[in-house]
């Protein structure tokens, strides 16, 4: 029943996570998603999920998100991702060691053809291989 509540989610359009293998995020491995929208008159919010665990050598994370859109325009972002305050708490939700952020990216947005949008997160950190990234996904949900 809890799962059926948790599903239930009239917002959302677009929300999915990868794991990245062994937990570390290679400056190669572009994270890939594809996400197809039909309502061009809704405003939308877009986040970028993040999943870190305790241990982390870092208080943020940056991000270069490239975006396609449908009919082939394409246009990159750099995004940073907050994840510990200035007193090196881990922000967002957690349990035990590992902490889930929602980072918000674009607020109110209206999409402006319908089709397949195309992105692809890739991390912008100094390290090539960065240790104890899990997970990052996308959330697309339409505006309250």
């Amino acid at each position: 029943m809890l799962a059926g509540l948790i599903s239930c989610d009239p917002r959302r359009v677009f929300d999915d996570n990868k794991n990245l293998p062994d937990n570390i995020w290679d400056r190669n491995n572009k994270v890939a998603f594809d996400i197809t929208i039909s309502d061009t008159v809704s405003p939308h919010n877009v986040y970028i999920n993040v999943r870190n665990a305790d241990g982390f050598p870092y208080s943020n994370l940056y991000l270069f998100i490239h975006s396609t859109f449908p009919g082939g325009e394409s246009h990159t972002d750099t995004l940073e991702c907050v994840l510990a305050d200035a007193n090196g708490k881990w922000l967002g939700s957690g349990m035990g060691d590992i902490f889930d952020n929602q980072i918000p990216f674009k607020h109110n947005v209206r999409f402006k053809k319908a089709g397949t949008y195309h992105f692809e997160l890739e991390q912008a950190m100094r390290l090539e291989k960065l240790p104890l990234i899990m997970d990052v996904g996308i959330r697309i949900e339409k505006v309250k």
